[in-house]
């Protein structure tokens, strides 16, 4: 195993000089020239080109494309060109209010969608299964803008049971402001999470090995809890590990409706206003993230399954 995690963190090399790459092309070459956005319609050549020096793209492209190589390699993204801050300052800024906003309803909805599941599973053809799969695709079929403005207008402002809007950095004020936003995201994943998990269960439901497992005496519910839930959780996992890496960038709209200041945010601004600092050391923490938790996921499934072998 430790020879493949060893293979797999070298494939990291490769991979990141693509990413990089096309993301300084796309970057370069669709983004138009930043120094004139900041310099105004007003401003002079020679202002430009001042402007162009202070922001380090006075250079010819290959030098501008090793510096970002470097500062990846040296994990210093230098200063956002709108607010100029630290790069890593302003990351490690909005990623604490960002996990706090993402980590407790998905790990609640992973948790809430896995049991259902198995339950609609258990008791396909029924009302309750069949309830559950109408309510999931209701569920699907709304907006999550309708969730966000209603639940926002109805729970805080009309009933007053949590603030509209609003962020406290200290630890023990900030819970008030998250557990509308909470609710709201996780409703979000209910509907597509429990229809997935559903199907993957009623796949295994099918097999073999569960006939197998009757024959020999088990209850129905000792056969999913021991036998199908065990062989469902390789899809499961793939699905979730995909998920994991967009907790770092969260709900853009939830928390532009909320006023939390969070990393989702913070790359639309960058976007926005040509901030490619922001926007490439974001790209590169994305990519670490998902290369990161597939590897995690190819452990685990070693893990779930003994069968699966790494090398």
């Amino acid at each position: 195993m430790l020879a493949y995690i060893f293979r797999r963190i070298l494939y990291v090399i490769p991979i990141m000089f693509g990413i990089t790459l096309i993301t300084f092309v796309l970057f370069n070459m669709m983004m138009g020239d930043p120094a004139i956005r900041f310099a105004g319609k007003n401003a002079t050549k020679e202002q430009v080109e001042v402007i162009r020096a202070d922001l380090g793209i006075d250079k010819p492209l290959p030098i501008q494309y090793l510096n970002y190589v470097k500062q990846i390699a040296t994990f210093d993204y230098g200063r956002s060109w709108s607010t100029k801050q630290k790069v890593s300052t302003m990351m490690a800024d909005g990623a604490g209010p960002t996990l706090c906003l993402t980590v407790v309803p998905f790990a609640a909805s992973v948790v809430f969608c896995i049991g259902l599941a198995l339950f609609a599973a258990y008791f396909r053809g029924t009302i309750f299964d069949k309830g559950v799969v109408v309510t999931c695709l209701g569920l699907m079929s709304i907006s999550s803008l309708v969730y966000i403005v209603v639940l926002q207008n109805v729970l805080a402002y009309q009933v007053g049971a949590f603030p509209i809007s609003g962020w406290d950095p200290s630890w023990t004020g900030r819970w008030q402001y998250l557990i509308l936003p909470w609710m709201i995201m996780f409703v979000l994943q209910l509907g597509p999470s429990i229809l997935v998990y559903r199907s993957v269960v009623l796949d295994e439901a099918f097999q073999d090995y569960v006939r197998t497992a009757r024959a020999k005496g088990l209850s129905s519910g000792a056969v999913y809890a021991r036998h199908i839930l065990k062989n469902a959780m390789i899809p499961i996992i793939t699905i979730i590990v995909i998920e994991m890496p967009f907790l770092i960038t969260g709900s853009v709209l939830v928390e532009n409706f909320f006023g939390i200041p969070g990393l989702g945010g913070m790359v639309i601004k960058a976007l926005n206003e040509s901030d490619f600092p922001v926007v490439k050391a974001t790209t590169v923490v994305m990519s670490l993230a998902y290369m990161f938790f597939n590897l995690l996921s190819d452990v685990l499934y070693s893990v779930v399954d003994p069968r699966i072998k790494l090398s």
